[in-house]
């Protein structure tokens, strides 16, 4: 069964409201965010719940109905100190995965130290590519070789949990190839604290996959599609 994901918007200028409504025609539950009323009352009719609130606040966003968000767009403009401390203030309210507009290069590297897990540059990306991503919970990122080929950041489906590659039969059944797989492994640190690391395998037949694992996969448009579609 597919899993609906929950997103939040904040910023609701053209860029804003242009991934609002394309999050809801792929599906998405929305709640959208910004400190001007008019911008929240032309949402209101395209999303399920729409607030006026100043983001940049930290007690106000503290209260802010965010605790099922899996998914938070910082889609602000120009004003690049409020998308920095929005940024920062939902990386504290602990949003699984914060993707944040920039206006230039610095702005980028400061979002990404803050706390954002992906950085727009709007410039060189479509809010219809950035909401195709975002809108399947399978699917974390993807680069494009070719019209109709790409290599995609995959989480394993359940189905395939415990089984080897060679079990799984991805090349035979799905004409994909695994170029590599990250696993999220506790490690200890120096002086003994528990310490979460990410590990990359380049995996052989015999490979187990687990749960959490995210596949590096090589194949066509379609056909990743079809495999995170299980």
């Amino acid at each position: 069964m597919e899993v609906k994901q929950n997103f939040a918007v904040i910023g609701l200028g053209e860029f804003g409201i242009r991934i609002c409504e394309m999050l809801v025609e792929g599906g998405g539950s929305v709640v959208a965010f910004d400190h001007e009323v008019q911008a929240v009352d032309r949402i209101k009719k395209i999303v399920p719940a729409a607030m006026v609130i100043d983001t940049t606040d930290e007690n106000a966003l503290r209260k802010a109905p965010l605790d099922d968000i899996d998914v938070a767009i910082v889609a602000i403009g120009d004003n690049k100190e409020a998308s920095i401390l929005t940024t920062t203030l939902l990386k504290e309210r602990e949003i699984p995965y914060i993707v944040a507009r920039a206006v230039s290069p610095l702005h980028a590297i400061v979002l990404k130290r803050v706390g954002a897990n992906r950085v727009l540059k709007i410039e060189e990306e479509s809010a219809t590519r950035i909401t195709n991503e975002l809108i399947n919970p399978e699917s974390i990122n993807s680069i494009t070789v070719t019209e109709e080929y790409s290599i995609s950041e995959v989480k394993v489906p359940r189905f395939f949990i415990d089984k080897t590659l060679l079990q799984a039969a991805l090349q035979e059944k799905f004409h994909l190839r695994v170029l590599a797989i990250v696993r999220l492994e506790l490690d200890i640190d120096a002086v003994g604290n528990p310490l979460n690391r990410q590990v990359m395998y380049e995996p052989d037949d015999n490979f187990v996959l687990q749960s959490g694992d995210t596949l590096f996969l090589l194949g066509s448009n379609e056909k990743i599609a079809e495999f995170r579609n299980m």
